[in-house]
């Protein structure tokens, strides 16, 4: 990365007053910083108000920590509920995807990965089934196989063993993002919550319609002109996490399940896609349930 393109992410939120702008950019010019994007949003429903500064790195005279420790006073200055990050573009994003059988949106991301167009390492990809496995190392990626317990005969120990190795491997990358790429499985409250804003779901339907499993069943059951993908952080409430993107394909009666999966295949690549690169460029900004993508 050429120092010029080098940034410092600032994203911000806190209860809507008057002057927060200006201490902001206030600060930022006592510093030096050269701002390159600047975006705002008051959401009138809570009263908060958000805020996301992209600045040039070479126009401050010191580092990133130096930047934060300073920025934590202005923080503290507009109120004790104020949540807010600084992040350093010249670290090098890494993701751990998690899947299943259905091989889509992992294609989609690993190729978009080798052609430079997803700005991130992909440090491994998990599977609880082997079939993933030849065309992710065809990628220069480690894949691990965690078999999952299919009956009652392991039970609930089995699942939760298999979790738990999941858990051992995505943490020792510290990823950013853990992306449940058609993963399947249901995570268990405990990672929800030290994944929580970190893990990312692509979800086969229009949210919050039809949440669950076999939702294309449950749409041509119920005769839907559009079909969707609802890319979401993942919490204990299943399908139920802060929503980054959503897109939708026409469908008709004429269509079958079969080919409703396949239209919406071609969705949830995209909405998976972009929300994750949303997420990487600290573009999504979450407050409660909802969240605002600058």
């Amino acid at each position: 990365m050429h120092a010029s393109d080098r940034r410092y992410v600032i994203t911000f939120g806190c209860p809507d007053r008057t002057g927060i702008v200006a201490r902001v950019s206030s600060f930022l010019a006592e510093v030096g910083g050269w701002i390159v994007e600047a975006a705002y949003h008051t959401d009138p429903d809570t009263g908060w108000f958000f805020t996301r500064q992209e600045v040039r790195a070479d126009s401050i005279p010191f580092d990133v920590e130096e930047l934060r420790a300073r920025f934590a006073g202005v923080a503290r200055s507009l109120g004790s509920e104020t949540d807010w990050r600084i992040d350093d573009t010249g670290e090098r994003r890494r993701a751990v995807i998690l899947v299943s059988k259905e091989g889509h949106c992992l294609y989609d991301l690993l190729g978009r990965v080798a052609a430079g167009e997803l700005d991130a390492d992909v440090c491994a990809v998990i599977g609880n089934h082997e079939n993933l496995g030849d065309i992710t190392r065809a990628h220069g990626i480690p894949f691990h196989h965690v078999p999952f317990p299919t009956g009652d005969v392991e039970g609930a120990e089995g699942k939760a063993a298999a979790f738990e190795q999941v858990r051992k491997l995505v943490d020792e990358h510290d990823p950013h993002a853990v992306v449940l790429a058609r993963f399947m499985q249901v995570l268990p409250p405990e990672l929800c919550a030290a994944w929580a804003g970190r893990a990312l779901n692509i979800h086969h339907s229009f949210l919050p319609s039809f949440v669950g499993a076999r939702p294309y069943h449950q749409a041509h059951k119920r005769g839907v002109k559009l079909v969707g993908a609802t890319c979401h952080y993942v919490t204990a409430d299943l399908d139920a996490g802060p929503i980054i993107e959503q897109d939708v394909i026409r469908v008709d009666h004429g269509d079958s399940v079969r080919d409703m999966v396949r239209k919406g295949r071609d969705i949830e690549k995209v909405t998976l896609a972009r929300g994750l690169r949303w997420h990487l460029e600290n573009r999504v900004l979450v407050h409660g349930n909802r969240t605002v993508v600058f």
